[in-house]
């Protein structure tokens, strides 16, 4: 019994931490729809801005609760200056390009924080009151995590009471409700977004604040945090803050729990429950259908044929490929093998989200199944591997990773928009999961090594990587891409002309995870090795990086994308000691200038 109590009451601590970081993530997103990636970077600020403020106050409770609302106030602060100056111009983007205008906000603060605070953890001394315990049923009990209990319901209330009982509140509702019929009605939306925007980010502050106490401010804690608040927000309900005080509830005592009775799947519990979540209530425990969004640009991708010189223009590339390694050296080799093999990862996401509409955020999922897939199958041969076993091994990668997309495609595209994205990237942190702990198949983080090929691997590279391209060309020109993107346009007009949307979503599913698992399977044996890091979130963002990069209405987008991102990344990992800042930069400037992505900016749609 005690220890269900000391259990439950830790799960409440966490919970109402989930929470604060959550509230405020689901109050932007139902106000402006924006898909905030940069959400767990203002948590960090946050983190780090109360570290400076109340290591130089006074130690008492008072200060400390002082110190933590001026924390809150600063990055509600940095929450406007990034809303005014980057958020405003791409509202009517769609929303993976606002995601990937986020990340790259992201990725420009992990360079800058070190600048500020230094590479090293950030511990808070703890004061006296602060290492206090109180005796529940003979167990010994936090003081901290009963304060933290306390303000969770206590954020809610005044939350529901802002929402409810002002003017203000009102405005929220109703912009959630209908933002375009709200603003008919006069409401100033520049100001509201700016104000939602500054609740949000506060609260954000106000998490990392409070997390001081029970851990230091660090650099990893961004996109730790991030994936748990989306977990939260979709099993809540996007843009429901009862939904999310719920969902909290439900994750942290899963996780509290998990931890001590299961500790080798607490890393899938969570994602586990946001599946099943997900395919019973497809708009989460208390959230309702998003109102759709008149005048965005979040209209479907329009792909049309191809301009006749196009086709010269691929057959001069692949000559430049066939003769890349008589002329340049080995490293230039390398960079151009990687390039290939990212075209045909981001060519298979491109067929989802082009043709069939449906966003990924856990693409990488395919492409470690496919990689592991491939080096198990090796690593029951002899290496280095002979021609002969290297196909077999190879095949391996794009059959599993195929039929697992199918399997899961068929259960999961009922579901559209942000919710499937966030499905596929629960689906991607369980194959993480059980690839980083099912250490006796896998290696775990020690990867499997010594994957080697017998002969030169850029001739494969590229013959497979050519073909590969090529037949999901020509899917999309065939009648099924046509099928695909009439499903897509309109389910209820495809079902009326004998086509079944449900089907062809799925095959989209299983003919990406293919692509994404040949992909997978080719850079484990140019590497040699495998590990957990190839399913990551970062890996799956890469995808998104590439196919919105190039343009998602065009064919030769993801190409020109991976291509882009690969060299990018490359020159400025070795140019620059600050490359995310770069990147980040970079990436930013790319939405705001070419959003239709660099091969739409050449020739708009034609392509």
């Amino acid at each position: 019994m005690d220890f269900l109590v000391n259990q439950f009451l830790t799960g409440l601590a966490g919970s109402a931490s989930l929470f604060l970081i959550a509230a405020g993530l689901t109050v932007i997103f139902g106000v402006t729809r924006i898909v905030n990636f940069s959400h767990g970077s203002l948590f960090m600020l946050g983190a780090y801005i109360a570290w400076s403020i109340l290591t130089r106050l006074p130690r008492d409770p008072t200060w400390f609760a002082a110190g933590v609302l001026a924390a809150a106030l600063a990055t509600g602060a940095i929450g406007i200056a990034l809303e005014v100056g980057l958020l405003r111009r791409i509202y009517r983007a769609p929303e993976l390009f606002q995601l990937l205008a986020t990340f790259g906000v992201v990725l420009i603060v992990q360079d800058l924080m070190p600048l500020l605070w230094g590479p090293n953890d950030l511990p808070l001394p703890r004061p006296p009151w602060l290492r206090g315990f109180v005796t529940i049923l003979d167990q010994r009990f936090p003081l901290y995590d009963l304060i933290l209990i306390a303000l969770g319901p206590l954020v809610l209330a005044l939350l529901w009471l802002l929402l409810h009982r002002t003017r203000f509140g009102i405005l929220i509702r109703a912009a959630t409700e209908d933002r375009d019929m709200a603003a008919a009605l006069g409401i100033d939306q520049r100001r509201l977004f700016t104000a939602v925007f500054a609740l949000g980010s506060a609260l954000a502050g106000l998490g990392g604040a409070l997390s001081l106490p029970n851990a230091s401010a660090n650099l990893q804690t961004d996109l730790s945090v991030i994936v748990e608040a989306f977990v939260v927000v979709v099993v809540g309900g996007l843009g429901s803050v009862g939904g999310a005080f719920l969902a909290a509830l439900l994750i942290g005592e899963l996780q509290a729990f998990g931890i001590a009775l299961i500790p080798r799947a607490t890393l899938v519990l969570i994602f586990a429950v946001m599946a099943v979540v997900l395919i019973l209530r497809p708009n989460g425990l208390l959230g309702k259908p998003l109102a759709p969004v008149r005048g965005s640009a979040s209209a479907p991708a329009f792909i049309g044929r191809p301009p006749n010189w196009l086709g010269g223009v691929l057959l001069l590339g692949f000559l430049l490929a066939v003769a890349a390694p008589f002329v340049v050296g080995p490293h230039k080799i390398a960079i151009l093998t990687e390039a290939l093999i990212a075209m045909v990862f981001a060519a298979g996401l491109h067929l989802m989200m082009g043709p069939g509409g449906m966003p990924s955020f856990g693409h990488a999922a395919w492409f470690g199944l496919g990689a592991y897939a491939a080096a198990l199958t090796a690593k029951a041969f002899l290496a280095p591997l002979p021609p002969t076993l290297l196909a077999v091994s190879l095949a391996a990668a794009p059959i599993v990773a195929g039929l697992a997309g199918l399997a899961f495609g068929w259960f999961v595209v009922r579901l559209s928009g942000v919710y499937l994205a966030m499905l596929t990237l629960a689906f991607a942190q369980i194959v993480w999961a059980v690839a980083s702990q099912w250490t006796g198949l896998t290696g775990g983080d020690d990867g499997i090594l010594g994957v080697w090929p017998n002969m030169p691997f850029y001739w494969v590279v590229l013959t497979l990587s050519a073909a590969t391209l090529w037949l999901l060309r020509r899917t999309i020109y065939a009648p099924y891409g046509y099928a695909l993107r009439a499903a897509r346009d309109s389910a209820p007009r495809a079902e009326a002309i004998g086509l079944n949307p449900h089907a062809l979503r799925a095959v989209a599913f299983g003919i990406a995870g293919a692509a994404a698992g040949l992909a997978g399977g080719l850079f484990a044996f140019a590497k040699g090795s495998v590990f957990p890091t190839y399913v990551s979130i970062g890996h799956s963002v890469d995808a998104l990086l590439m196919v919105l990069l190039g343009g998602v209405g065009t064919v030769i987008g993801p190409m020109i994308g991976g291509l882009a991102y690969t060299g990018l990344y490359d020159v400025l990992l070795q140019v620059l000691p600050m490359w995310r800042l770069a990147l980040g930069g970079l990436i930013i400037a790319l939405v705001l200038a070419f959003p239709n992505g660099l091969a739409g900016a050449v020739r708009g749609r034609a392509l």
